[in-house]
């Protein structure tokens, strides 16, 4: 077991969601002081927030969580806002963080939706540059990209230390179900869940289903936060996946198998698919910092339907 983090404190922005739960519990049990901001007490588009929690706090590591996200629908609708809201939190913690002089390292989690819409499968952190991404995701992942560059220079002019993690499609205990914010796992758990109450005879899917996606389960993804928090040094990107691609079709399939709704899954191609593939290579995170994800696909979807049905009405809030 590391001592490393026993007596430090760490502020992790978006700390009281989905993944940062996670992430501000296991830092805890390793001995972490853990911050975790509220967006209405923080709000990190405005200059000068950043810099006063982190006088307040005086970190040794800021684990930059905090965004604004949803699915294609909620892409499509706030493009704007989710461009610059992303963009702005980002960069006010990568600068507060730099003129801390409490602060030894940040850590930055970018987005598979930074990807080229046909990035080569699997993808590797070396094509991150090499075209336009999917469109529907793409300002939301340009503003994440653009931290990479902003961590980078300031690490090249500053000597600034960070860790820059790109994870795929994260699902788990905890998720957003809430229609206007959730993604594919989500949203479907809930949809197949009503319908088998209520027993409707067939519901409609987004989309041909064949694009694929790689899930990446929340532990597995903190875990990794926290080793590379710890251990990872360089200034290139890091992938975060499983290395197992499944489509959207089969995912669903597999979805209402477990939820046990036995009706017609209606398929609407008139909606987009988003990205045609995603698959990431994970070795660089196993090389530098000895990340593997651990939980098998079907094991973390029947944990994460458990917790829906378990947990109703609070996973149906939108915050």
């Amino acid at each position: 077991m590391t001592t490393f983090w026993d007596g430090r404190r760490v502020v992790v922005t978006g700390g009281a969601g989905f993944l940062g739960r996670v992430v501000a519990g296991k830092l805890e049990a390793l001995g972490a002081n853990v911050a975790v901001p509220r967006s209405r007490d923080h709000d990190l588009t405005v200059p000068g927030v950043a810099e006063r929690l982190l006088a307040d706090t005086q970190p040794s590591h800021v684990v930059h969580l905090a965004a604004r996200v949803g699915g294609i629908g909620f892409n499509q609708e706030e493009p704007a806002s989710l461009y610059l809201s992303n963009l702005l939190m980002g960069t006010h913690m990568i600068e507060a963080a730099r003129v801390a002089p409490s602060v030894e390292k940040t850590v930055l989690i970018g987005t598979v939706c930074s990807y080229p819409k046909f990035t080569p499968v699997p993808f590797r952190e070396g094509s991150l540059w090499d075209g336009y991404p999917e469109e529907t995701n793409a300002p939301y992942g340009i503003a994440k990209k653009a931290h990479l560059i902003h961590a980078q220079v300031n690490r090249a002019q500053y000597g600034q230390r960070f860790a820059y993690l790109i994870p795929t499609n994260l699902y788990g205990p905890g998720d957003k179900f809430h229609p206007s914010v959730s993604h594919v796992i989500p949203a479907r758990i809930k949809r197949c869940v009503e319908a088998k109450e209520r027993g409707e005879q067939k519901i409609e899917v987004w989309g041909t289903g064949t694009a694929s996606r790689e899930y990446l389960y929340v532990d597995d993804a903190a875990e990794a936060i926290v080793l590379a928090s710890e251990l990872y040094e360089s200034s290139e990107p890091v992938n975060l996946g499983t290395n197992r691609e499944i489509t959207i079709r089969e995912t669903v399939e597999l979805i209402a198998q477990m939820v046990g709704y036995d009706g017609e899954l209606v398929w609407d191609p008139t909606k987009p698919d988003g990205q045609p593939r995603r698959r990431v290579d994970p070795a660089r995170a196993e090389a530098e910092f000895g990340w593997r994800a651990q939980m098998p696909f079907e094991q973390g979807l029947r944990h994460t339907i458990d917790w829906y049905l378990a947990n109703r009405e609070q996973a149906d809030r939108l915050n």
